[in-house]
């Protein structure tokens, strides 16, 4: 299933892709796509509707994130091969974790905002993953049973606030207002077989910068889930982060970084593409 949150003048209501591609509304059946929705539960409620029964959803869409408030956003630094090499730094021994604030997370289409001290924003096309149940002290050889589906995420990042300032932190760097487009929506992970094999870009201003694949992810989605489970809690709903291919802005020689008015546009195989503008406060 591919489940999404769509605007409706005031509101954000919840929906999902037929077979298609058109969306139907399933404010019927869930009140949003939330922890509930994307529990085992909430899932098997969902995938027994005849989505045909459902209202279907006409005219232009403006898509939110695929999944509202989660408690938290995990991210995975520095967890491509070829992007640690670019960068110029040795593979972790052990995944990187830091976090976002929720604040952060924004429809697929943002937009991106550049606060007026920024002045190294930067790009990162990031295959997320979006927790189905609560997961704490988990093997890896269940993790995955913990996991509802996947989507396209943007961990967007201002390089100097994450590393040059006097007290810089990832955190810091990465949790700006919509500094985590994460959509068009939710695929269910029995629609991704193989997520560790999926073609991932970016192009900004319409030219490519980042084309890889998730299987140069050093650390895999079962080994990330069952890690940061052993240091936080993840509940349903959670979006985890698993870092970005090269490609990015501070990779570059010269290093290139996001002013106002430049465009991003992003996808994953299977899981859809998003765009967003960056503008000023």
């Amino acid at each position: 299933m591919k489940l999404l949150r769509y605007i409706a003048g005031d509101e954000v209501r919840p929906g999902m892709l037929d077979a298609d591609g058109a969306i139907r509304d399933l404010a019927s059946i869930v009140v949003d796509i939330d922890d509930y929705a994307v529990s085992p539960e909430g899932l098997a409620l969902i995938g027994a509707i005849d989505p045909s029964s459902l209202p279907k959803v006409s005219g232009d869409v403006e898509f939110a994130s695929p999944v509202g408030r989660p408690s938290k956003i995990v991210c995975i630094g520095l967890n491509y091969s070829d992007h640690a090499a670019e960068v110029g730094m040795d593979p972790p021994s052990e995944p990187i974790i830091f976090l976002k604030s929720s604040t952060a997370l924004a429809g697929p289409s943002g937009p991106v905002i550049k606060p007026p001290h920024a002045t190294k924003l930067d790009w990162e096309v990031e295959l997320c993953v979006i927790m189905g149940s609560m997961a704490s002290f988990v093997s890896e050889d269940v993790a995955l049973d913990h996991v509802a589906g996947y989507a396209v995420g943007n961990d967007v990042s201002e390089r100097e606030f994450q590393q040059e300032r006097p007290a810089g932190q990832w955190t810091k760097g990465k949790s700006g207002d919509g500094w985590a487009p994460v959509g068009p929506w939710l695929v269910t992970k029995d629609e991704v077989p193989n997520p560790e094999k999926l073609s991932i870009w970016l192009e900004v201003n319409g030219k490519k910068v980042q084309n890889g694949s998730t299987d140069k992810l050093i650390f895999n989605i079962k080994q990330i889930v069952s890690f940061v489970s052993e240091y936080m809690t993840l509940l349903p709903g959670d979006i985890i982060m698993t870092g970005t291919p090269p490609g990015v802005g501070a990779g570059m020689d010269p290093q290139q970084w996001l002013n106002v008015g430049d465009t991003m546009r992003l996808g994953i195989e299977g899981l859809g593409e998003q765009a967003q503008s960056v503008v000023g406060r």
